[in-house]
């Protein structure tokens, strides 16, 4: 049996993709190690959706390339994002020995198993959705855990890369869902994430059956009534009320939705291409606000998108201020090759006026944060704990039923358990309370 270690770079989706290949690699004489120090196997599945996540990965790749020098059998493989696309180049590093794309992976056996085998498998798929795959979760992850429900992406957003690295949107079936979220509840585990480029795009057909996306959030919360259910990420321009019903329908889905915004601008959502505007967007908050009184709202921000002007820049402040977001991922505009916005508009929004604007955006969502958790303080919120907090083995922590991060005293309790504690005080990031 050999050894193997896969590292991942990036989001919730990465995170799934690695249970896949573990559990592909384990049904082929493979054995996977918690430390990269005890494998054979280095893979790394890699992000592109920023520069910075690019840059990370080959600094990682030159380090394996040095450990590659005093120990030759060592191999390693790029997996994911970046090996669509950057494929050969990637081939080039000396650290690398394989190159696999995020529809490739039932290839990888056979590559690290024959060195005859082709070391690039990159192409995209229009139907490989790895339904039949049960993922290798390991023993330690039994409190929450991931479930693809589609991949790739059709919108075409002008900064976004995935569509060129993932490919085209395809929804998997219902029935493979349900069954690994069931196996999730008998295997003891309490929370599972739907996850999808926009989730609320799926769209299943066999026969005469239709089932979108809020019939299969209806068919799951039905399956799993012990398990606490949340899913991202929704575009704002498919969010429709049929999924708030749902939602408020369900003790157990959790009431949290993240619906990335990324500019207040009608102009600059124009020229991202995000197909909805700064007041279509409002009315699916007014919507969610209405139908989910106490749901709790995040969303993505992007400063200095290409022609970015300072009034695009207020408006987007203002819009933050109107609807208050509980957290936001807050970035500036970084361009990606071969996005339409690369092919197509100047990254002329200097750097310094990026960082300035993207600080300003920081500044106020964190005053923002911090007044929706101080709303929270003296009430009782029921809290998953999913483990023991950084700052002190007396303390454990979890998430509220609104996705914020909890902190208090361990008392009896023990990862998994649900349990209710009264808000006492916080900070911008975080809850603190008692168990009562």
């Amino acid at each position: 049996m050999i050894p193997f270690y896969i590292e991942t770079y990036g989001c919730q989706m990465n995170v799934s993709d690695s249970e896949v290949v573990a559990s592909l690699l384990a049904g082929s004489g493979y054995v996977p190690c918690s430390r990269w120090e005890e494998a054979r196997i280095l893979l790394i599945n890699t992000c592109s959706i920023r520069e910075n996540a690019e840059k990370r990965v080959m600094n990682r790749l030159d380090h394996f390339a040095r450990l590659k020098k005093k120990n030759p059998q060592l191999r390693v493989g790029v997996l994911g994002c970046m090996a669509t696309r950057l494929k050969e180049q990637l081939l080039e590093h000396p650290a690398v020995d394989w190159v696999v794309g995020p529809d490739s992976y039932r290839h990888l056996p056979a590559m690290m198993g024959s060195p005859a085998s082709a070391p690039l498998q990159t192409q995209l798929s229009l139907t490989e959705t790895y339904a039949d795959i049960t993922p290798y979760r390991g023993r330690e992850q039994t409190v929450t855990s991931f479930v693809t429900i589609m991949r790739g992406c059709d919108n075409l957003c002008a900064y976004c890369i995935v569509p060129y690295v993932r490919g085209r949107e395809r929804s998997r079936d219902p029935q493979s869902i349900q069954a690994e979220v069931e196996a999730l509840q008998k295997d003891g585990f309490k929370e599972v994430t739907l996850l999808g480029q926009n989730v609320n795009s799926y769209r299943w057909k066999a026969g005469e059956e239709t089932v979108s996306f809020a019939g299969l959030l209806e068919r799951i919360a039905l399956a799993v009534p012990n398990l606490r259910i949340r899913f991202t990420t929704s575009h704002p321009k498919d969010m429709q009320d049929d999924v708030l019903h749902v939602m408020a329908n369900h003790h157990n889905i959790c009431k949290q939705i993240h619906l990335p915004v990324q500019s207040g601008s009608n102009a600059v959502l124009a020229k991202m291409n995000r197909k909805y505007t700064r007041e279509t967007y409002l009315d699916r908050i007014r919507s969610i606000r209405t139908i989910l009184p106490g749901c709790g709202i995040s969303t993505d921000l992007i400063a200095g998108f290409c022609a970015e002007t300072e009034e695009d820049h207020r408006l987007t402040l203002e819009l933050m201020k109107e609807v208050r977001f509980d957290q936001a991922f807050m970035f500036q505009y970084s361009q990606r090759p071969n996005t339409l916005a690369a092919r197509h508009y100047p990254d002329d929004v200097p750097e310094e006026e990026k960082t300035r604007r993207l600080s300003e955006i920081i500044a106020l969502q964190n005053r923002l944060s911090l007044e929706s958790n101080r709303a929270d303080v003296g009430k009782t919120m029921e809290v998953l704990v999913e483990g023991t907090s950084k700052r002190s083995e007396e303390d454990l922590f979890g998430r509220t039923d609104t996705g914020k991060v909890c902190v208090f005293p361990k008392g009896t309790n023990r990862v998994g358990d649900l349990v209710h504690v009264r808000i006492t005080s916080c900070t911008a990031a975080t809850l603190k309370g008692d168990i009562v």
